[in-house]
């Protein structure tokens, strides 16, 4: 087993350990930012929450910041635009070696250099996406793919 997805091993369980039995998923959010954030020393880790534009609770059209470490970003992203909207658009993770060469990218810092979004699901339906930045290129890959889709799988 190679050192990334032992990382991720270990990472699963920790958060398994964070966020059972937790209620609030806002602070659910919050531990796994963090903890995804410090086991990897990304750019920035962090949660955009589907906003709920409707009274009769449909989604919205944008994500709203949520839970994040790192340097400040982007409030709101519209649906389908950027990384982050493209995911949650096509309810599938997105991983990007080089952010500049991705039509539409949302440069919330010119650090940012690679990228991956993971879409995080409650109901068969999108409630939030896991946003990570990387100041590297070629940064992210199937197999954090993978591990991130399990750890955000626990916050449905």
């Amino acid at each position: 087993m190679d050192v990334k997805t032992e990382k991720y091993r270990e990472l699963l369980m920790q958060a398994e350990g964070l966020v059972l039995g937790e209620t609030d998923t806002i602070a659910c959010m919050a531990n796994v930012a963090a903890l995804v954030h410090e086991a990897f020393g990304f750019w920035w880790t962090g949660f955009y929450r589907v906003v709920v534009g409707q009274a009769d609770g449909t989604p919205g059209d944008e994500l709203l910041l949520g839970p994040f470490q790192g340097p400040v970003a982007c409030v709101h992203i519209g649906y389908g635009r950027g990384v982050c909207g493209t995911a949650w658009k096509e309810r599938r993770t997105v991983v990007v070696p080089d952010v500049e060469q991705f039509p539409g990218h949302i440069a919330c810092s010119a650090l940012s250099r690679s990228e991956i979004v993971v879409p995080v699901f409650s109901g068969g339906e999108v409630v939030a996406v896991l946003d990570i930045d990387s100041r590297e290129l070629n940064t992210f890959d199937g197999t954090d793919a993978l591990w991130l889709e399990k750890i955000v799988a626990l916050l449905a």
